[in-house]
């Protein structure tokens, strides 16, 4: 069977068809990038957040990334089970719990950037480096119309 099911060429030749195409193949390259080192998707989105914002609380941590508070609880549970991250009282409010990266996630992060990176380069590697740069301008602005123009 065909990894691609059978779509008409009217269907394939618009812009939501190939988005959502490219976009189901980058996931999958990356999925699979990423669980080279053990590592979930979403684990690595709160990783990467964790290490631009932390020390961060868990409830910002969650609204930040648009995740389900019960989720995030399970996600920053396995990453601090993983010794990845590590919880401490938050000094701006004892009652919350700050979430920030331990020496083991900023080497974990390392090691998952390199292998997204190489993934993002596999689906991208039909175009030359103007064109990537193009492409990641126009899919910013398709993907984000109400943004304004930031000069990329």
């Amino acid at each position: 069977m065909p990894e691609t099911p059978f779509a008409p060429a009217r269907i394939r030749s618009l812009p939501s068809w190939l988005l959502g195409r490219a976009a189901a193949r980058g996931h999958r390259l990356v999925a699979e990038a990423l669980a080279r080192e053990g590592m979930r998707m979403m684990h690595h989105a709160v990783l990467s957040a964790v290490a631009e914002l932390g020390p961060v609380s868990q409830a910002e941590l969650g609204r930040s990334l648009g995740i389900d508070p019960k989720d995030m609880v399970g996600i920053v549970g396995d990453l601090e089970g993983e010794g990845l991250v590590t919880r401490s009282p938050d000094p701006r409010d004892r009652r919350k719990n700050a979430i920030a990266m331990s020496e083991e996630g900023e080497r974990r992060l390392a090691r998952t950037r390199r292998l997204g990176d190489e993934a993002n380069d596999e689906l991208t590697a039909g175009l030359s480096a103007a064109e990537r740069d193009q492409l990641v301008a126009l899919l910013r602005r398709v993907a984000e119309p109400d943004e304004p123009c930031r000069g990329e």
